[in-house]
């Protein structure tokens, strides 16, 4: 970890690195990245199943913790925007254990917080530096063989979905028996185990631009401007990440009602069923291959609506909970890997920075559905997040059909 590391390499010197890098990454290096993603990403979603634990320890609103959640979302939209991008510029093995080191510090403070303000700052410290995955994603892009670019994606997205969603069960779980603080300091633990393991078993890396981090910053704004994919991917991200954001927020609420009568432990169950989703991203990757992938895209948004629907229709009884967590899970998942293949397919000198391009609008979607949601929950409680889901969910699909037809009158011109 010396300094030649840290210091951006000539583009000739860059070059010559990058000819001895063969593109290369077997299952068993997939999966390492998979687990890492997981156990990384799995920090900025431990709050939603003990919301109503952390309302309670600071004798205040669940909209007010609902907040808190948000913040972390925003921040971890900062943290993709001014963080991400580095990844273009520098030893991305370096700025992985760098990020975790950072991370363990704010989670430590999370779970020391006395007021909730402080609270507040420390969750939006924890999302700035929950971005390892998303240092780790592209990573694993720019390692697989064009053909099977998508299967190793989805691989990796397997793994960090399964985090997301362990970590509510985990959360909920730890939460109920040792109460939310202890929830956050065995992050803390499990962060710094993990800075350790990465510095050993991922492999070395190189810078591959030449351009200084300003001239990063600013290109993403190029970026944004020269690919219409990107935007429109992040577009779907954003609306369909909203509603899952908006659904995960509010259902430890929505479990404490007398309807159910469960408390962040249930809650936090959850996430295991939602598991049965995640595990189809390999193949949903696989599918993007294969085929289109913005069909792919249709598809998976068709399922995230169906889920708010039987939310809607269904939910106050609990098999149409699980029902509809399963679909919104794969649909979200489907969305995402199908996304990101289309994102990865493009300019590969640019990849982490297209990934920033991709997942600022992503989170800022996440951020805007947890406000929404918790926003209905306090209007019309059940009803009000599942409007909140399905209008996200309608506004994609519309979306995807006019764009789609704007394609092939382009066409059809030409």
């Amino acid at each position: 970890m010396g300094k030649d590391l840290f210091e951006p390499a000539s583009s000739e010197t860059t070059a010559d690195q990058n000819k001895s890098i063969t593109p290369k990454v077997d299952t068993r290096l997939a999966w390492i990245m998979a687990v890492a993603s997981g156990m990384s990403v799995a920090n900025l979603y431990y709050i939603q199943p003990v919301l109503p634990d952390m309302a309670r320890s600071f004798a205040v609103a669940p909209g007010q913790v609902g907040f808190i959640a948000t913040l972390s979302q925003v921040g971890f939209a900062l943290g993709l925007l001014f963080l991400v991008p580095l990844g273009d510029r520098y030893n991305r093995r370096t700025l992985i254990v760098g990020t975790l080191l950072a991370v363990t510090l704010a989670l430590v403070v999370m779970a020391s917080a006395p007021t909730i303000a402080v609270l507040a700052i420390a969750a939006l410290a924890v999302g700035v530096t929950t971005i390892v995955p998303q240092m780790i994603v592209p990573y694993a892009a720019s390692l697989a063989r064009p053909h099977e670019r998508g299967r190793i994606v989805g691989i990796v997205m397997s793994g960090l979905l399964i985090g997301i969603l362990l970590a509510r069960t985990f959360s909920g779980l730890i939460s109920a028996r040792l109460g939310w603080h202890a929830v956050y300091w065995i992050a803390a633990g499990l962060m710094l185990l993990l800075a350790g393991l990465m510095r050993l078993l991922l492999p070395n890396d190189y810078p591959h631009s030449p351009i200084s981090y300003g001239q990063l910053l600013r290109s993403l704004w190029s970026l944004f401007r020269a690919e219409p994919v990107v935007r429109e991917a992040g577009v779907f991200g954003a609306l369909a990440f909203g509603a899952f954001s908006a659904f995960w927020v509010t259902l430890a609420f929505f479990l404490e009602t007398p309807l159910y009568h469960y408390g962040s432990d249930v809650a936090g169950l959850f996430g295991l069923v939602g598991v049965v989703g995640a595990l189809a991203a390999s193949f949903v990757g696989r599918m993007a291959d294969r085929r289109d992938a913005r069909q792919t895209t249709g598809v998976a948004i068709a399922i995230v609506l169906l889920s708010f629907l039987i939310f809607w229709l269904v939910g106050q009884y609990l098999w149409g909970l699980i029902i509809g967590v399963i679909l919104l899970d794969l649909g979200s998942q489907a969305a995402h890997v199908s996304n990101q293949t289309r994102v990865y397919s493009l300019n590969p000198e640019a990849r982490n920075r297209l990934n920033t391009v991709y997942m600022v609008p992503y989170f800022i979607g996440g951020a805007l559905g947890s406000a929404l949601g918790t926003l209905g929950w306090e209007l019309a409680g059940w009803n009000g997040v599942s409007a909140v889901g399905c209008i996200m969910g309608i506004a994609a699909l519309a979306i995807f059909v006019v764009n789609g037809r704007r394609s092939i009158v382009r066409i059809q011109q030409l």
